[in-house]
């Protein structure tokens, strides 16, 4: 098996484990944590399969620089949203559809 296959599989389990955290914990933070650990697989899945003629092709390894980047950016963000909201609502968990509260 090649490395870069491997990093390829490890990118999907980092994606299998990020999923779902991300779709079974309901604190805000923690499925924070899971979005990034699932923006992180992906990154990893797309620098493991980026091989063009037995070296690294260029475009795929700007986009994951890229990528991470605005994952940053958008991870600052949202913990000030989750900041923001736990001050508000003194909740971490976002209100259930059925709580009759608006």
């Amino acid at each position: 098996m090649s490395p870069d296959l491997l990093y390829a599989l490890a990118g999907v389990g980092l994606c299998g484990i990020g999923l779902a955290g991300f779709l079974l914990l309901d604190h805000l933070l923690r499925r924070l944590l899971a979005f990034n650990l699932l923006g992180s697989g992906v990154f990893l899945v797309l620098v493991g399969l980026a091989q063009h003629r037995g070296g690294p092709d260029p475009v795929p390894q700007a986009l994951v620089l890229t990528g991470i980047v605005v994952a940053i950016a958008a991870t600052a963000l949202a913990i000030v949203l989750i900041r923001r909201y736990f001050h508000l609502t003194g909740r971490t968990s976002l209100a259930d559809a059925g709580d009759g509260q608006s």
